[in-house]
């Protein structure tokens, strides 16, 4: 257990989701992510975490003490208002407080593999016949059913299995190999899907008084937003790249500050753009007469887009196209994030401290509600750091605690 003061709450008024209780098991993102949603909205989030500690709190570090557990920032922006225990589901006793845990909880969301479940205590028949107010959610890569169950998978597998990184090719470029999303995408997009399928269980219960099991796939969460793919593979086998469908002109450019997103597909839009070049010559040649052309002759018309842009400013391009109604976008870097005066004036990032990691700045939620807000009260927790609390509210007593963990049970 890490030895970590306990934080002082946020005193911000509590979420929508206040009243709930949650409990988390499971390693990494889509688990956590899931439950952190919940958690930033109020409700009461248990992360029960394995002995040795939740493989996210050794990812992403921030700068120095590469190996310290406390300085993952993967695992301090995942579990933020949460309660954390440690619990050993492979023993029996571990699985005995796992219930008794569950006995009072609202929720249960974890991601462990199906094939893994029935050995650590995860059998929802089980569960329910102790107390069928629970909702488990359980999140697997391929489902808990179909030939695909049982297969082990990374983030890469995951992306791939699920077609995105076929879309993530360089624009009108088939030759060029696919590409990964950074970080662990798969793993947030099922976590959202999660908590989704959660709160409608959840909701479900007031009028039916009866949990249930919500089966979450990785893959389909995957496959589900990749947008209009479906329709146009079977009409004209059509396949979009990273930037959509190929419509031409549309690219990412390269200027001598930064990159800008030029987009200037429409008629009328591309005569907006040549005068915002200075209506160049090579502008009204019959190769580039109209869409069509345009998009036949995309070889030769990129370059001089190129040779255009290259010394040009993003700021002063993208408002100077601003100006003549000329969609195009500055490829935001993260400082440009961080510092960006509309996501600031939003009060978008919130700042707490960690008594480990120190004062941090975390993305924020995209919502915000009138009356409930959204708020960050507690970071995330040391490993362990609420054992005493949530066990001692089950009646054990110091000396069974310390018994307990000599055991490797906590």
């Amino acid at each position: 257990m890490e030895n970590c003061q306990p934080p002082t709450p946020n005193p911000q008024s509590l979420g929508p989701l206040q009243g709930s209780r949650v409990v988390e098991c499971g390693q990494m993102v889509a688990a956590a992510y899931a439950t952190k949603l919940m958690a930033d909205l109020g409700a009461e989030v248990i992360k029960v975490e394995e002995p040795a500690g939740d493989p996210a709190r050794r990812r992403g570090p921030y700068p120095g003490q590469v190996s310290h557990l406390e300085k993952s920032g993967l695992f301090l922006y995942l579990n933020t208002n949460k309660l954390g225990v440690t619990l050993n589901l492979q023993t029996a006793r571990g699985q005995d407080l796992l219930q008794r845990l569950l006995q009072e909880a609202d929720l249960l969301v974890h991601n462990y593999p199906p094939a893994q479940m029935p050995a650590l205590g995860l059998n929802y028949a089980d569960l329910h016949q102790r107390n069928p107010r629970l909702v488990m959610t359980s999140i697997s890569p391929f489902g808990q059913n179909g030939p695909h169950r049982d297969l082990h998978v990374h983030d890469l597998t995951m992306w791939s299995a699920g077609g995105i990184v076929y879309l993530s090719g360089a624009s009108g470029r088939p030759d060029l190999p696919p590409l990964k999303a950074f970080g662990q995408q798969a793993g947030f997009q099922a976590g959202v899907n999660a908590a989704v399928g959660s709160l409608g269980a959840l909701f479900s219960r007031l009028s039916s008084g009866q949990g249930q099991h919500v089966d979450v796939s990785a893959q389909e969460s995957l496959v589900a937003i990749m947008e209009n793919n479906y329709i146009s593979w079977p009409y004209d086998h059509s396949v979009a790249s990273r930037l959509g469908f190929r419509l031409i002109p549309q690219d990412v450019f390269q200027c001598r500050d930064g990159y800008i997103y030029l987009l200037a597909i429409e008629d009328h839009q591309w005569k907006n753009a040549a005068a915002l070049m200075g209506n160049p010559e090579w502008a009204t040649a019959d190769i580039f007469q109209d869409f069509p052309s345009r998009s036949a002759n995309w070889d030769a018309l990129k370059p001089l887009l190129e040779d255009w842009v290259q010394d040009k400013s993003v700021q002063e391009l993208y408002h100077a196209a601003q100006a003549k109604r000329v969609p195009f976008a500055p490829v935001s870097t993260m400082g440009d994030l961080l510092s960006s005066a509309h996501l600031n004036a939003r009060g978008f990032f919130a700042e707490i401290t960690h008594p480990e990691a120190g004062s941090l700045r975390y993305a924020g939620a995209p919502y915000r509600f009138s009356a409930t807000p959204w708020a960050l009260r507690r970071p995330a927790p040391c490993l362990g750091q609420h054992n005493d609390e949530v066990y001692g509210k089950l009646g054990l007593s110091q000396t069974e605690l310390e018994e307990l963990q000599n055991q490797g049970v906590l």
